[in-house]
Parts: structure tokens; C-alpha cells; sequence
């Protein structure tokens, strides 16, 4: 059993927004950086973004960079991840995880996992 969920997934078209959403029943995300990955179909998994424990420091990869935000609010044990301006490539299923270590992009970092939200963007 996933130990996290996302939700917020869904079909969009080019240039609009969605917000995934990740929380968990069986774990305190605020104990952990927290990062969100996607796969496409044929594709390896690829490093979305991570943000820290206290929301204090956040990185992403070249390709979401000033698209994608992501946020945290630990009273309400979920981690956010704002996308904008989606692009057909950004087609995927987006997993969150969650990690010991302080701002991972390496999924072997990662402990925990979701099962996944699909997002598709159509041109």
C-alpha cells in the first residue's frame, strides 16, 4: 500500500494550470523533504522538484523552472505542486515522495512513494 496519495490530476489544455496535490494518513510529511516526479509512457522517471522540511529552500529541473512551484503546508500534512502554462510534454504521471535527506533530486533518496496522478495537456 502507497504510503502517499496525490490527487488534482486530470486533462488540460495547453498553456492552463492544475495543482497536485500529495497527503498521507500513515505518515507526518513534515518530517521530510519532499519531492515530486513524473513518468511519461516509454520514458524513465524524471526529478520534477523537492522542497525542504521547513519550506525554506526548493529546487526544480531546467525543463518546469518558473512553470512549477511547489509548497508545503505541514499543519495540513500536504505538499503542493502548482503547474503553469503546461505544455503537451508535461504529460505524465506525477508521484510524490518523501525523503530523510535535505533537498534529494536522486528518486534512490526517496523512501516513500505515491501511486501516481496522471496530468495530460493537449495542444
Amino acid at each position: 500500500q502507497a504510503q502517499l496519495v496525490e490527487s488534482g490530476g486530470g486533462l488540460v489544455q495547453a498553456g492552463g494550470s492544475l495543482r497536485l496535490s500529495c497527503t498521507s494518513s500513515r505518515r507526518a510529511l513534515s518530517l521530510y523533504a519532499m519531492g515530486w516526479f513524473r513518468q511519461a509512457p516509454g520514458k524513465e522517471r524524471e526529478f520534477v522538484g523537492a522542497i525542504t522540511r521547513t519550506e525554506n529552500s526548493s529546487t526544480y529541473a531546467d525543463s518546469v523552472k518558473g512553470r512549477f512551484t511547489i509548497s508545503r503546508d505541514n499543519a495540513a500534512n500536504t505538499v503542493y505542486l502548482q503547474m503553469n502554462s503546461l505544455k503537451p510534454e508535461d504529460t505524465a504521471t506525477y508521484f510524490c515522495a518523501a525523503s530523510n535527506f535535505r533537498l534529494p533530486t536522486e528518486g534512490v533518496s526517496y523512501t516513500y512513494w505515491g501511486q501516481g496522478t496522471q496530468v495530460t495537456v493537449s495542444s
